[in-house]
């Protein structure tokens, strides 16, 4: 289903229908209810504005923009009307349609006892644009980590300097460019060195604080309570949901249907690896673009992914498109039966924190006039990183 027929869907309408009957569901919803407009989407300032999906996993990313490894502040630097710009399009091979992974009862348990699976995911061989939840889902399977973030990164580069943050006291100087500070190798050394650290505070927190259940454990357990095979201390609310019988129906069995051969890593779930390196990335991205900028050229993909549209709905600024693509990125692990949404959002929130304080720790050593770092957080605030303090929050 591509993200243009949800909110003419059956399934999104009962989904969302379903969801609003819980008493704790905790993502958007409109006059209290959970419609297919906010279904997949967080309520970070700006994901409910536009296409579901993220320019910047639409858009192709330039390679080799600029002049060496200076930052741009002018077309002749960029190669505008020059020469041609090399780019990479984020047209891929994602997974095929309709093949869902352990909900076999036996499959599923070889997988909890650490048996490796002997399937491995089939991709379709029509390569696409990514316009579905299982196409998101894969892009996150396969990612490196804090690729998409130095890929964002590019993307503004290629806009010109007015996509750049204001602040940035090489942007409007006339003797010097940006380099080992204030430039292409600051941003992306930035964007790179969150993600590691970002990595190792959300390890601390999985296994030495909550240890959380993965959504896959849990789905055993509740197909253990309704063949009264065990008992669990589970909220009553679940089993009242339709979708149990739809799964049982389709699978034989109440386990939640994966979208990887291999399911769940092996870590707990709480909070999200993905979702606190995202954070931490995309929080440095707001620190050093401008997120007013308004993107000239949006686009839209075609509903068999085939091809890009243009996009001619509300503006889109970076600030937003950033904020979208954290969720974009968070959300598809929760589509893929991997995380729970407070394991996404909460990681989100980490990662910010960890970005900030080194942020904090980068805004001592320069040494340039530089009235700070200005960027929105993901409750909305905004915040100015200056002489290692923080003016806002």
């Amino acid at each position: 289903m591509s993200f243009s027929e949800y909110d003419n869907n059956q399934d999104t309408q009962a989904a969302a229908d379903d969801l609003s009957h819980f008493s704790d569901f905790r993502g958007p919803k409109v006059n209290s209810q959970v419609t297919t407009g906010t279904l997949f989407r967080s309520k970070i300032p700006g994901v409910l504005n536009g296409p579901y999906l993220s320019q910047f996993l639409w858009l192709d990313v330039p390679y080799g923009v600029g002049v060496s490894d200076t930052y741009p502040t002018n077309d002749a630097q960029l190669g505008v009307g020059a020469v041609p710009v090399p780019t990479n399009s984020q047209k891929r091979n994602f997974a095929a349609p309709g093949i869902d992974y352990l909900t076999d009862r036996q499959e599923w348990l070889n997988n909890q006892n650490g048996q490796p699976s002997p399937k491995r995911t089939q991709l379709d061989p029509q390569a696409r644009y990514i316009h579905t939840s299982r196409d998101l889902a894969e892009y996150t399977h396969r990612d490196y980590p804090y690729l998409t973030f130095v890929n964002a990164a590019l993307i503004l580069l290629g806009q010109g300097p007015a996509a750049i943050e204001p602040n940035n006291p090489y942007l409007n100087a006339k003797a010097q460019v940006g380099g080992t500070t204030f430039g292409v190798r600051d941003i992306l050394d930035d964007v790179a060195r969150v993600a590691n650290e970002a990595t190792k505070a959300v390890w601390y927190q999985k296994w030495l604080v909550h240890r959380r259940l993965r959504p896959e454990a849990f789905a055993g357990w509740i197909d253990n309570q309704k063949k009264g095979l065990a008992s669990y201390p589970i909220n009553e609310e679940i089993f009242h949901s339709p979708v149990l019988e739809r799964v049982f129906s389709k699978y034989g069995s109440y386990l939640l249907p994966q979208a990887f051969p291999e399911g769940s890593p092996v870590h707990p779930a709480y909070p999200s690896g993905h979702a606190t390196y995202t954070g931490a990335s995309v929080t440095v991205l707001k620190a050093w673009f401008n997120e007013s900028f308004v993107f000239p050229n949006p686009v839209v993909a075609s509903d068999d992914g085939k091809s890009l549209l243009n996009y001619t709905g509300s503006a889109l600024t970076v600030g937003g498109e950033l904020n979208k693509l954290a969720s974009n990125i968070v959300l598809a692990r929760d589509a893929a039966g991997l995380h729970w949404r407070s394991d996404a959002i909460q990681g989100l929130k980490l990662g910010e924190a960890l970005a900030i304080s080194v942020l904090q720790d980068r805004s001592l050593l320069y040494k340039e006039p530089f009235s700070g770092f200005t960027l929105t957080k993901f409750d909305g605030t905004t915040i100015t990183i200056k002489d290692g303090k923080v003016i806002g929050q």
